[in-house]
């Protein structure tokens, strides 16, 4: 029992000591807080303590890295109006538009046509953006993040890629992104999305890497050859050509593809290593060399070995592949010493060996080894065949 009281005391005696000192903290705040409100200089020492201790996230970091490089393209077209017949010429004639109040049908009254995309500047004075932002533009206009405004001229396109380069007609300093390794790239890393959509500067959306290698013929895209980087990062009308950056600002992709009605909310990336080997042969010819055999391809899983396999899906006429006996069904094993375990796999072979030179190409048909040798040819000369 006494041991018992004895407990009791001491747990009163420490219960009233720590009322005592909170009381003596209480005090001591209010007096802090009287002080404060009696002193306006040393709420502004808390304050500019209290922003900078606070700490920026990785995101603000990105885009305080990249986001100066970011432009607006302003695409002006001339849509000239539906050609009228001679009785109608009263019409065109500006004496009696002004006289009688006359104009011209909409559908014949020749207008200016206007879209916007995005873009980035990764050289001096030149910007990287999707073709499909400057396609049949009569004039551009680059906007830049710090107001300033210059012409652009277009010094080369290409519409498989969907890549185009500009040069801005006027004087630096500019502003550049710094450009990342997309083949470092993860599926689950942060990716974040930077544009201009509806002309709102500098919109920024947040995802993660959701796939690599996304082929283009899976989105039932056919005119175009292209292994894209799948996200899940919003991009909107107006994003197209702006960098997707990774958590350090750096850019590893150019935003191209939104997938719209079901399964929406998917967007795509063209990889930043593919768009700098394509911006090469831009600047330097004004146009890409794309080499091809011929062949549309299937990735198909394997039953038996749970693994991938390749396999030829139709044959272009008269093609390359064609000629040399490729058939429709044949399993595409090897390109030179390239061992195939995806469709990509086989662009990829076909690019590095380009047009001038023989690939000798492995297939399995009816479990037999077949090896061809194939010399591949410019996509543009394949389409005039």
């Amino acid at each position: 029992m006494k041991l018992a009281n004895c407990f009791f005391s001491n747990k009163n005696i420490f219960l009233t000591n720590n009322l005592f000192l909170v009381g003596l903290l209480a005090i001591g705040t209010h007096f802090s807080t009287i002080e404060a409100l009696s002193n306006p200089n040393i709420l502004n020492k808390n304050n500019l303590e209290n922003s900078f201790n606070k700490k920026k996230s990785f995101i603000t970091l990105a885009i305080e890295k990249a986001g100066s490089s970011v432009v607006t393209i302003e695409n002006q077209r001339l849509i000239n109006g539906k050609s009228i017949s001679k009785q109608s010429s009263i019409l065109i004639d500006p004496y009696f538009e002004r006289f009688f109040g006359l104009r011209l049908p909409k559908e014949i009254e020749p207008r200016i046509e206007q879209s916007q995309g995005s873009g980035f500047i990764f050289k001096d004075g030149l910007v990287i953006t999707n073709a499909h932002v400057v396609s049949n533009s009569d004039k551009l206009i680059v906007g830049l993040s710090d107001g300033r405004k210059f012409k652009g001229t277009i010094i080369g396109q290409d519409s498989i890629s969907d890549l185009a380069i500009i040069k801005l007609n006027g004087k630096g300093p500019w502003p550049k992104a710094i450009l990342g390794d997309s083949n470092e790239i993860q599926v689950g890393d942060w990716a974040i999305a930077v544009g201009n959509p509806f002309g709102l500067e500098n919109t920024v959306t947040l995802g993660i890497i959701s796939n690599l290698n996304r082929n283009v013929s899976q989105l039932g895209i056919y005119d175009k050859r292209l292994n894209l980087i799948q996200t899940d990062a919003a991009i909107n009308p107006g994003n197209s050509g702006g960098p997707l950056l990774n958590e350090k600002g750096e850019v590893v992709g150019i935003n191209t593809l939104i997938r719209s009605g079901p399964g929406a909310g998917l967007s795509f990336a063209i990889p930043i290593n593919k768009a700098q080997e394509i911006a090469k042969q831009l600047i330097a010819t004004g146009e890409v060399t794309h080499p091809m055999i011929g062949i549309s391809l299937i990735n198909e899983l394997s039953s038996k070995t749970n693994k991938n396999k390749v396999k030829v899906g139709y044959v272009v006429p008269n093609s390359p592949a064609a000629r040399s006996g490729i058939l429709v069904g044949d399993i595409m094993l090897k390109i030179d010493q390239s061992e195939i375990k995806q469709s990509s796999d086989v662009i990829n072979a076909i690019n590095k060996i380009g047009v001038n030179k023989f690939a000798k190409i492995t297939v399995k048909r009816n479990n037999k080894i077949i090896k061809f040798s194939v010399k591949p040819v410019d996509i543009r000369i394949l389409g005039k065949k």
